[in-house]
């Protein structure tokens, strides 16, 4: 199939390569704009029909890859532009490499949207295009490839029945339905012989949120419990760690009498391990029993029974360390390991790419609390550290193996002015809403926060420029969510509807060979 642009100015120009290139980079970085700190969430409904509309005028498939590749690249550009200022220009160089991804997907829309479809190819392309971007965000979701950092459907962090869809089909579910929202807008505008068929992808759409608003099942609340965040700010210069412990220490000591459960710190809020500097254990042990609460620290340092720089989740008590320790699992490409080191080394010299591989964790972990009155069995908490709260797979573990709160333990401060902790911040809704479990984001530097578990934000979250401890009374909840219960049945359905497109496409190709007359014989 060959499409050509409808005559006029705007139209001939997209003809040219280069301008034609720049429109697909901005087409896709559109969409970067409905994430915090802009929060145009309302602009997600349509913000991929620029870049559809685009790719459907591609004369080839060799064009709708380009321009699949291009607007990839320009949306994760947009997405982590705040990482700027630490990879400096290897950020081109990563958004090159991941915006590959959609190369395949540009492919697929050309061939479903492209020409003028009729009703069957229109009404395919609402169920395909969507599921072929989510296969996109899931082969990027992956640890290695940078993680799943500016889900399409993250936009929608503080939108109701968004969040009541999370909680059915996971982030999945979201996402799902948005870019066929926007295939459906597109349909109507540029598929004259299908705008009947993309009104009723609009209608099932809006059918769809409906339904799950009305009829999904909602978390049973099961009590209360009392949990501080400290958040010391921006503290640099020589000897920056000392005096974080010291800002920390006195913020904590300031919770005595408060009747808190768990006062909960930021991470790499520790210095050193444990073990090998007991006057530290022994701060921590104190404060502990001054506030009459265990803390939650997390210690960014070498261990003394194993090689390596750990990150890790440690559970203090009145009597000190409790034995419950989680090692973070998965790192941070190049801000804590440098993937292909041999390979990619270089770059360091152009960044702040870590200059030595942080160590892995090798499993999750749920510590129990002692009882208190309000959590008479032990309130149970499962740590994510630093972009885990990305990556909706550990939630939902951590919600299957019985954690009754979920905490995030966070640092951004390297990109304090930038959009990186609103972003973060944000995910807390979503991990929240997904598992039915509160979750409380605790960072060094803002933004901390807390959602109940609906995904509503509990207290006002604290902002980049707060050095302070607060308590939040953290709502529980009974039940098992679907999307815990569930998993990731939408990932498999869209894999399946994949699968199933690429198939029928062979198999009229084929046909289409076998059809075609050979050359006639003198």
């Amino acid at each position: 199939m060959t499409t050509q642009p409808t005559d006029g100015p705007y139209a001939r120009l997209l003809t040219r390569p280069w301008p034609r290139a720049a429109a697909a980079v901005a087409a896709g970085a559109l969409p970067a704009l409905t994430f915090p700190t802009p929060s145009l969430w309302w602009l997600a409904y349509a913000a991929l029909v620029p870049w559809l509309s685009l790719i459907r005028t591609a004369p080839g498939a060799r064009r709708a890859a380009l321009d699949g590749w291009l607007g990839g690249g320009g949306f994760l550009l947009a997405v982590h532009h705040w990482l700027l200022p630490s990879l400096h220009v290897f950020i081109l160089v990563l958004a090159a490499l991941l915006g590959l991804l959609w190369a395949p997907w540009g492919v697929l829309v050309q061939r479903l949207l492209g020409g003028s479809p009729g009703p069957a190819r229109a009404g395919l392309a609402l169920l395909a295009v969507p599921s072929g971007w989510l296969m996109v965000e899931l082969a990027r979701s992956w640890e290695y490839l940078g993680g799943p950092w500016g889900l399409f459907g993250a936009s929608q962090w503080q939108v109701a029945p968004a969040l009541k869809l999370a909680s059915v089909g996971g982030i999945w579910l979201v996402t799902f339905l948005l870019v066929a929202l926007n295939t459906a807008i597109s349909t109507v505008i540029w598929a004259s012989r299908a705008r009947i068929t993309g009104l009723v992808g609009l209608v099932a759409c809006a059918a769809v949120v409906t339904g799950v608003w009305m009829r999904a099942p909602s978390p049973r609340p099961a009590g209360t419990v009392r949990i501080a965040l400290v958040q010391p700010g921006v503290v640099d210069g020589t000897g920056s760690v000392q005096r974080r412990f010291e800002r920390e220490e006195a913020l904590t000591r300031g919770l005595a009498g408060q009747r808190v459960d768990l006062v909960v710190w930021g991470e790499s809020g520790v210095g050193g391990d444990l073990t090998e500097h007991p006057d530290l254990r022994d701060r921590l042990t104190a404060l502990s029993r001054a506030v009459g609460a265990d803390l939650l620290v997390n210690v960014d340092a070498r261990r003394s029974d194993r090689p390596g720089i750990f990150k890790s989740s440690v559970l203090v008590g009145p009597g000190g360390p409790t034995g419950d320790r989680y090692d973070k699992m998965r790192l941070v490409p190049f801000g804590e390991y440098v993937p292909a080191r041999s390979l990619l080394g270089w770059a360091t010299s152009v960044g702040k790419a870590a200059g030595e591989d942080r160590m892995r964790g090798d499993h999750q972990v749920v510590m129990r609390l002692p009882a208190t009155p309000s959590a008479p069995e032990g309130l149970r908490v499962g740590p994510l550290v630093c972009f885990e709260s990305a990556f909706p797979d550990m939630s939902r573990q951590l919600a299957r193996d019985g954690a009754q709160v979920i905490v995030a333990q966070s640092s951004t401060s390297t990109f304090q002015n930038g959009w990186a902790p609103r972003q973060h911040a944000s995910l807390a809704a979503l991990r929240a809403a997904e598992t039915w479990r509160p979750v409380v984001h605790s960072t060094l530097t803002g933004v901390s926060t807390v959602a109940d578990p609906r995904g509503r934000a509990v207290g006002p979250p604290l902002g980049t420029g707060r050095s302070t401890a607060v308590v939040r009374d953290v709502p529980l909840a009974g039940g098992t969510s679907p999307y815990v219960r569930y998993g990731d049945w939408v990932v498999l359905a869209a894999v399946a509807v994949v699968a199933g497109t690429c198939a029928a496409g062979g198999v009229a190709a084929v046909r289409r060979r076998v059809r075609k007359p050979g050359p006639e014989r003198p």
